[in-house]
């Protein structure tokens, strides 16, 4: 019998959020040289034109649709044009987020607008992209959508109230979408990275916010150094492709160790050897 071969992207049409910067660009490299095309949208344009550049440098079709997550008008224009455009969506990548730079307030200086802000773009944002994009997949019986949590999903963090929450969110969240929608041979599942130097990929601003923290992370995780893009990237392309057709509901961790060794910015973590305790 010959042996069948599963893991191509070759054809599919994958959306994903928050695709100009850092793991979303990162993302749609890699998903573009195995074959996919991609639909880039967030919020400011010139980064989502330089991923587009990108995956058409690869010899694949992009597609730019600038979009706010939180804006439930513009969500749904981004699946209608991509619809318009590109013919089918088979995969929905909801990456779009935001980690502020901005000192930590004490919980009573927090306002309803940072409460607001922070939920809606991590949390509220994936729920409206997978709303819109859900009707489409089970009309047409078929479709992947993909969560991007975070580590600190599953820890607390002294004044990370909005993060952490929402962060927290998308993992259930990511449950009951999988329950759901499972009759309708729709597959959710949910990307948790760690500590991934993303530093070549972000803007200036958030280069200066990651400069001072970039050089001491890597002590705190048991492989003893940061991730990589592609570590990311390389993980969102198995959930994507067929190879993953059997898995729903589920949580992959890629940090290096990190949630496994304790590791998490609790502001608590001790500064440990690697060593200590080896004979």
């Amino acid at each position: 019998m010959p042996v069948e071969k599963k893991g191509s992207l070759e054809g599919q049409v994958i959306i994903i959020t928050g695709g100009g910067t850092g793991l979303g660009s990162a993302m749609a490299f890699r998903l573009a040289e195995e074959g996919a095309d991609i639909v880039v949208a967030a919020r400011r344009l010139a980064p989502l034109e330089e991923t587009a550049a990108g995956v058409r440098k690869r010899g694949r079709k992009a597609l730019v649709v600038p979009t706010d997550v939180t804006d439930t008008g513009q969500v749904n224009r981004l699946i209608e044009k991509t619809l318009g455009e590109m013919g089918k969506i088979d995969v929905f990548i909801n990456n779009a987020g935001i980690v502020r730079g901005d000192r930590p307030k004490t919980l009573w200086d927090i306002t309803d607008q940072d409460w607001r802000v922070g939920i809606d773009v991590n949390l509220s944002g994936a729920f409206y992209c997978s709303r819109a994009v859900s009707k489409y997949f089970a009309e047409r019986k078929s479709g992947k959508i993909i969560l991007v949590a975070s580590g600190e999903g599953f820890r607390g963090q002294r004044n990370s109230f909005m993060y952490n929450t929402a962060k927290a969110g998308v993992v259930n969240l990511t449950r009951v979408m999988a329950l759901t929608l499972a009759e309708f041979n729709i597959r959710v599942n949910c990307i948790v990275p760690g500590f991934v130097d993303t530093y070549d990929l972000q803007p200036e601003a958030t280069q200066k916010l990651m400069a001072s923290t970039r050089a001491t992370w890597r002590l705190f995780l048991p492989v003893g150094h940061m991730g990589k893009p592609d570590d990311i990237a390389y993980l969102a392309l198995f959930l994507c492709s067929d190879a993953s057709d059997y898995i729903t509901g589920g949580y992959f961790v890629s940090d290096g160790g990190g949630l496994t060794g304790g590791f998490a910015t609790t502001g608590y973590a001790p500064v440990v050897s690697l060593m200590e305790g080896l004979p």
